[in-house]
């Protein structure tokens, strides 16, 4: 494959696509800004967004470049089981997020924030505690996304990586900067939309190009045999069971979810993420097959970065005209999520941190709200461009950020129907995880021996609580304990003796265990007996203030036992 030539678009072309894109979005953004714009809107659009832009904008922002690029690397590592493990996984968690997200609206129909409503729940430790895993985890996600638009800049274009990753971070940052989540909205529709008809057309053009179906003939022997098994246990510990864990975190911890959760229409919830389950399956498994055809065709991503298989296959097969459809598509899909993560950072900053622990609800000035959510973005947009010089492992970014947000899971969710969780219990349990999870992922610690089987055993515990947890949104308590005791039981005698040997996902499964264990002990031992109905009361717009400071905020402060 050595004699194969990679196209490029030329510097003008870029240049004109790039301006045509990010000048269209901004275009889209300014026609709906506010001469007055709102605190609320900017956060949440008013709490009613339709079924085809609420079901279009979580698509595409569960889609990202990243997520692309990452099935094409899980797809060129572990054969054609890859891209299916990454893709359906991670449909499946959309789907998951729709019961427990009924039940976070129908207990705080006004959010912003996921944060702001451990608030209500418990107090600032909580809020702060989820509040910080997100600034984390979405500076994170809005570098992997750079990472992947100065890959694809830098591969396709005379520019190199760093002036693609600016590229990419001022054209986001243009048309968000100005109206915020409604703006990150509106363009995903339209970006989702586009993406949709480019996978269904350059994909298949790019596998006949390669010579589909006979390469899969042919190229068998550049395969192992666990990557010619579709079945491989390989392929399962090492990306499959690692990212169920890793995504059912995402789909609970992260803002930009929460977000589109506190955006949709309340009776709308549930056709917008099996929507975005359909689709973002088809998109991410159909790209992912990339990764498995360059595989089989032995060939070696540039400069042996994975992250570059993806362009790289378009380079290789696609004629100039469809090379231009593909370069808008990965744009597309990168600049949907960088969007939201932007407008959840600026959310968090807005609500969480001025809002409610700087000025205070009732004292928050809303015309001060936007300009922090303002320079929030514009802060975080030049961190992830610093960082995104680093050039890290998309896939390895992805996995860690879940894992990490693993500590958080039983907790948050606990804290939404259990009356006795308490603020000590849920702090105190995050915080045991966290301190369990960074050794065992980073392997500070040997792993041989008696700590090994502790790690195993814990481990096991984390396969009852994350499938337990799964079956509890759809079936209720007394189903989620059987299956949560089922699948311990049943995994021990496989799992105790090596699951540890495979730490990315022992580690992730060590942080649900732990995090579920302290929490539930501590909270099933208190008193606390929390009225979820206060909820609504502590959380609320910020810009209806005139109407709330009187009568509701100060209720609501007169009963409040939180510091």
């Amino acid at each position: 494959m050595d004699g194969l030539e990679l196209a490029q678009l030329g510097g003008i072309a870029v240049v004109a696509l790039l301006v045509l894109f990010y000048g269209g979005t901004f275009v889209m953004s300014a026609l709906i800004g506010k001469k007055d714009e709102d605190a609320d809107a900017y956060m949440t659009a008013g709490n009613k967004v339709g079924f085809g832009v609420s079901a279009a904008s979580m698509t595409a922002t569960w889609i990202w470049a990243s997520s692309m690029y990452a099935s094409a690397t899980s797809g060129y590592t572990y054969g054609i089981s890859g891209p299916i493990h990454y893709g359906l996984w991670g449909a499946l968690m959309i789907l998951f997020i729709y019961p427990f997200g009924r039940r976070i609206r129908a207990v705080a129909p006004k959010a912003h924030t996921l944060a702001e409503v451990m608030y209500a729940r418990h107090g600032r430790s909580s809020q702060l505690m989820l509040a910080g895993s997100n600034v984390v985890g979405s500076v994170i996600s809005l570098m992997s996304n750079f990472i992947a638009g100065g890959a694809l800049i830098a591969l396709l274009s005379p520019f190199n990586f760093i002036q693609g990753v600016l590229a990419v971070a001022v054209g986001v940052l243009l048309y968000t900067l100005w109206s915020g989540f409604r703006a990150s909205t509106l363009t995903d529709f339209t970006q989702v939309m586009a993406m949709l008809g480019a996978v269904a057309i350059l994909v298949p053009a790019i596998f006949f190009a390669a010579d589909f179906p006979t390469v899969f003939t042919t190229g068998a022997d550049n395969l192992t045999a666990e990557q010619g098994n579709f079945f491989s246990s390989e392929a399962f510990l090492k990306q499959g069971a690692p990212y169920i864990a890793a995504v059912l975190a995402y789909a609970i911890g992260n803002q930009t979810i929460a977000q589109r959760l506190f955006a949709v229409r309340e009776d709308l919830i549930k056709p917008t993420f099996i929507t975005a389950t359909i689709g973002y399956g088809a998109m991410v498994i159909g790209v992912g097959m990339l990764g498995v055809l360059a595989l089989y065709l032995g060939i070696e991503p540039m400069g042996g970065d994975p992250n570059n298989l993806v362009p790289q296959m378009a380079a290789t097969y696609l004629p100039p005209v469809l090379l231009a459809v593909f370069f808008i598509m990965i744009i597309g899909a990168l600049s949907s999520t960088a969007d939201s993560d932007l407008s959840a950072l600026s959310s968090i900053m807005m609500a969480d941190i001025y809002g409610q622990n700087v000025a205070g609800r009732g004292e928050a000035n809303p015309r001060t709200m936007l300009l922090v959510g303002r320079v929030t973005m514009i802060v975080a947009t030049a961190l992830a461009v610093a960082f995104a010089s680093l050039q890290l492992s998309i896939l390895d970014l992805l996995v860690f950020v879940g894992a990490l947000w693993g500590a958080l899971v039983f907790p948050v969710i606990a804290s939404f129907y259990w009356e006795k969780v308490t603020n000590k219990a849920f702090t105190t349990a995050v915080v045991a995880a966290l301190a369990v999870f960074l050794p065992v992922r980073f392997g500070l610690v040997p792993l041989d021996g008696g700590l090994g089987i502790v790690v195993d055993v814990l481990s096991v515990i984390g396969i009852g609580v994350v499938l337990g947890l799964m079956s509890f949104g759809f079936f209720g308590l007394k189903v989620a304990k059987v299956v949560a005791v089922v699948a311990a039981v049943a995994s021990a005698p496989f799992v105790i003796g090596f699951l540890h040997d495979y730490t990315t996902l022992s580690a992730s499964l060590v942080a649900y265990a732990v995090s579920t264990v302290v929490c539930y002990a501590m909270s099933a031992r208190s008193e606390e007996n929390f009225d979820f109905a206060l909820i609504k009361q502590r959380v609320g717009d910020f810009d209806d203030t005139a109407e709330t400071t009187v009568e509701t905020v100060a209720a609501a402060r007169a009963t409040d036992p939180r510091p």
